[in-house]
């Protein structure tokens, strides 16, 4: 096992600079989530550490070893992209154990490697099997276990579950996590979704334009936003953000004001954060109801405040129908507070 360490690392492709001053430490056993919308720089991290992509500045370690100059086989890692990438001639036993016989790993070991890897993926049976004769969902547990009869140090999984469908995107990736659990190796994971990012990270890294925005716990990244981009992007549906001002301890914005939780200087700008989930239905907010989704055991609900849009989470036998005056309430004690020009958190 290892750890994972970049140290002011940097990529450019010329003039054009891709990361910049990235740091960031991934603890042995831990699975670590880089996510961010396309372009941010999380697949390319991934490939530097797997030795796919030169870094420009900096050093990156695994288990202590800069391995900035080490050939991407001698890195100790096992590397599933979003692509399957199986050799469809070969059954599914074959295409476990190629990796192997390249190493040229005795017989009688690359047998247990394999039997131990189709046994903890479900796919003992499907071992003589082709590529062709299998569903998506069985086709990635191939790559995958391709990934854990190498016996790495550090499993690297880039975007592994954007070509399955929803119900087996759930699915899989509760496998995957799992399988860290039960092997406890060292993994880097790269998502842009944020739902995977929340629900299978010990951590979870979030990126954009190159440069991390926060790290931390799930749980701890959604109840403390280190700023604006992070609060929108992790939560679903995202937060809602009104620009206000404070005077004497209130918010007010364009169309409504809310008590603060905390002291504000009186004429700050802020961006004030609402979960929708921490809408609900009472007075203090007069809004006619845009847009109801419903989603079986809730609704989100989109509604107009005066110049203000608010989405909004209710109980189905609370749910309004569109064109629907109603009252809404917040919880002052959950909200956040941003600066409206560095758009960072306003800690207490």
């Amino acid at each position: 096992m290892a750890n994972v360490a970049f140290d002011d690392v940097a990529k450019r492709y010329g003039d054009v600079s891709v990361i910049e001053n990235l740091n960031l430490h991934i603890n042995d056993h831990e699975l670590m989530v880089l996510v961010g919308p396309s372009g941010c720089g999380k697949s390319t991290a991934l490939r530097m550490i797997a030795g796919l992509e030169e870094i420009s500045d900096g050093t990156i370690s695994i288990g202590g070893r800069v391995v900035n100059d080490v050939a991407p086989k001698d890195r100790d890692i096992a590397m599933v992209f979003q692509s399957y990438a199986l050799y469809p001639h070969m059954s599914v036993r074959e295409n476990l154990e190629f990796g192997l016989r390249m190493r040229r790993v005795e017989r009688e070991e690359t047998r247990k490697r394999v039997d131990f890897a189709a046994e903890i993926l479900g796919l003992s049976q499907l071992l003589e099997r082709k590529p062709k004769d299998l569903s998506g969902g069985q086709r990635q547990r191939v790559a995958v276990g391709r990934a854990i009869v190498r016996q790495p140090s550090v499993f690297l999984f880039d975007e592994p579950l954007s070509n399955l469908d929803a119900k087996l995107r759930v699915q899989t990736r509760a496998e995957i996590t799992k399988l860290q659990q039960t092997l406890g190796t060292t993994s880097v994971y790269v998502t842009h979704d944020q739902v995977e990012a929340m629900t299978m990270g010990h951590r979870i890294t979030v990126m954009r334009a190159g440069q991390i925005q926060q790290v931390g716990t799930p749980a701890d990244v959604y109840a403390h936003p280190a700023n604006a981009f992070v609060a929108q992007f992790i939560g679903s549906p995202q937060m809602n953000l009104i620009r206000a001002t404070v005077e004497e301890g209130i918010a007010r914005t364009s169309s409504f004001s809310l008590p603060l939780p905390r002291a504000v200087a009186n004429g700050t700008r802020i961006l004030l954060g609402i979960r929708p989930e921490h809408v609900k239905r009472g007075p203090g907010i007069k809004a006619t109801v845009d847009v109801v989704e419903p989603i079986g055991h809730e609704s989100i609900v989109y509604a107009t405040a005066g110049e203000e849009r608010i989405a909004a989470i209710f109980d189905p036998q609370s749910t309004p129908r569109a064109g629907d005056t109603i009252d809404m309430t917040v919880d002052s004690a959950r909200l956040h507070l941003f600066d409206a020009e560095t758009e960072k958190a306003i800690t207490p």
